[in-house]
């Protein structure tokens, strides 16, 4: 099933949940996305994501950082996100530059906060 399908399937249920958690003076979720580098495909299915976001009374925030940045400045921006309470989930776009190593940055992320779900405790629920 794709996010396409679910949107189109559950997105009014979901957008009214969203306003019920606002009108009761909650924040509504908020999703970000890091994408490194300047990938046509993962730009077009990040700004993608955020549109969905969008639809459903998320919030959300495109972190987009340069491809020459160093693994270690990706590792402190995850770790950043990790501890935000303000940030409920994020994904790190794949692919990532030649120079990254993708299973380290994906082991990086907080498994309660992986939407793409590809951390060891997240894969096959």
């Amino acid at each position: 099933m794709t996010g396409r399908h679910v949107l189109s399937k559950f997105g009014q249920e979901i957008a009214e949940t969203v306003a019920q958690i606002k009108s009761n003076g909650k924040r509504a979720p908020h999703l970000a996305a890091i994408l490194v580098g300047n990938d046509g495909p993962s730009q077009n299915y990040v700004a993608m994501k955020a549109r969905d976001c969008d639809e459903v009374g998320f919030n959300s925030t495109v972190i987009r950082m340069k491809e020459t940045i160093s693994e270690e400045k990706l590792l402190d921006k995850i770790a950043e996100l990790n501890a935000d309470d303000d940030i409920d989930g994020f994904i790190v776009q794949l692919p990532l530059p030649t120079h990254m190593d993708e299973n380290k940055v994906i082991l990086a992320i907080d498994p309660k906060k992986d939407m793409d779900g590809f951390c060891p405790e997240n894969v096959g629920k």
